[in-house]
């Protein structure tokens, strides 16, 4: 086994973070995102519950992670690099009153001469809690702490040629999940058992590839349920007169392609027929408007316009940029597809289109992940734009 990517991409990426931090009077970045420290490094392990830290100095061509012993095993597996910047912190750290992980990361870098000037840390991350910031300010006397947040998230939405590769076959996996879900909803099967079924295509992925277990479990919801946007599917059976919205994502080495459908057990109501057609064609008009120079905004503006023509309202944002997924989200959390939002789209930038509608007895959904190309939107996911129906 060895790193997803060649050295020279990971150094690519590190100097992509590094002029930032010149430009940012950032000496050296401290991240916390399981996310961030993947996309910088390649180390991959299910051991973010407990703290760990990948560093990024001005002064050296690697970073450091720091993380518990038994862990940095891992790192000789997924990581590229060095042994001397795999640092392993002993296990009495591991859930101690005593001692915590933040106090032997502050003495390896005060062991390094990293411990002084300005300390970019990323003060809104899920994992960098207020406990680590204290130590770190107590145990780095010398150093100025500024806030880091999103700088690694920014410098990851445009996506090499490697990269879009997984997206695209994450992409693939998802369009089969979601068609060996629907093939699984009849009246008279349980809910949890057409999710098991697109957990099971999910992570056996195809034959030509593999899949893996998503960030997040999907968005699964039943008739009145799926007008909210967030909770879970049940053990209840389907009925005649159903509607099943799936929102979930293809995995491909960490790389999320999110895709989202509804599928109706009868035949769908006039009203939701109209609805899911808005959707699509206001989907449609998003992604004609996609290319390098146009700015969040003008999408979320294709999209206003097409349901104002229906008499359709919609206030929520409708996307977001995607990719390396970590819990909780497959979310890269830089930028909006919605008024107001002056993100320039470039090349290689990758994002997921859900303008989903939810109304007050049920919800409707369809999405698309794409990729900015020189000439337009490419979409990772070949399935029909409609509202199944199962007669």
């Amino acid at each position: 086994m060895k790193p997803l990517f060649e050295r020279s991409e990971f150094l690519e990426r590190i100097g992509r973070v590094k002029k930032q931090m010149s430009e940012r009077g950032i000496d050296l970045l401290l991240v916390a995102s399981p996310a961030n420290q993947f996309w910088l490094t390649g180390y991959d392990g299910w051991s973010f519950y407990t703290p760990q830290m990948v560093a990024v100095s001005l002064a050296a061509e690697e970073p450091i992670w720091v993380g518990r012993k038994m862990d940095a095993v891992g790192a000789k597996f997924t990581a590229f690099l060095k042994p001397e910047n795999v640092v392993p912190y002993p296990d009495n750290y591991v859930g101690s009153a005593e001692l915590h992980p933040m106090e032997y990361v502050a003495e390896e870098l005060n062991r390094r001469g990293w411990g002084k000037g300005t300390v970019g840390v990323e003060t809104d991350d899920y994992y960098y809690t207020a406990k680590w910031d204290a130590i770190l300010r107590r145990d780095l006397p010398n150093a100025r702490f500024v806030d880091a947040f999103l700088l690694v998230n920014r410098c990851r939405m445009k996506k090499s040629a490697r990269e879009l590769e997984f997206m695209r076959q994450a992409g693939q996996i998802a369009a089969a999940a979601q068609q060996a879900a629907f093939e699984k909803c009849e009246p008279g099967v349980r809910q949890c058992d057409v999710m098991a079924e697109l957990y099971r295509v999910t992570t056996a992925g195809l034959p030509e590839f593999g899949g893996t277990f998503p960030c997040k479990p999907p968005n699964a919801m039943v008739n009145e349920i799926a007008s909210a946007p967030h909770l879970s599917w049940t053990d209840e059976k389907l009925a005649p007169g159903d509607i099943f919205y799936i929102e979930m994502g293809g995995v491909r080495h960490r790389y999320h392609s999110p895709l989202s459908r509804c599928v109706y057990l009868g035949k769908p109501t006039e009203r939701m027929d109209k609805v899911a057609k808005v959707i699509a064609e206001g989907l449609e008009a998003v992604l004609d408007k996609v290319k390098p120079g146009v700015l969040c905004e003008e999408l979320a503006d294709a999209w206003k316009q097409v349901i104002t023509r229906h008499g359709v309202e919609k206030d929520n944002r409708i996307g977001y940029p995607v990719g390396i997924g970590y819990p909780p989200t497959w979310g890269e959390l830089t930028a909006s597809l919605r008024a107001g939002d002056k993100t320039v789209l470039e090349e290689g930038m990758t994002f997921h289109c859900i303008p989903a509608i939810w109304l007050d007895t049920y919800g409707i959904v369809i999405s698309e992940t794409f990729a900015i190309g020189k000439s337009g939107a490419e979409c990772f996911a070949d399935y029909p734009r409609i509202l199944f129906a199962k007669h």
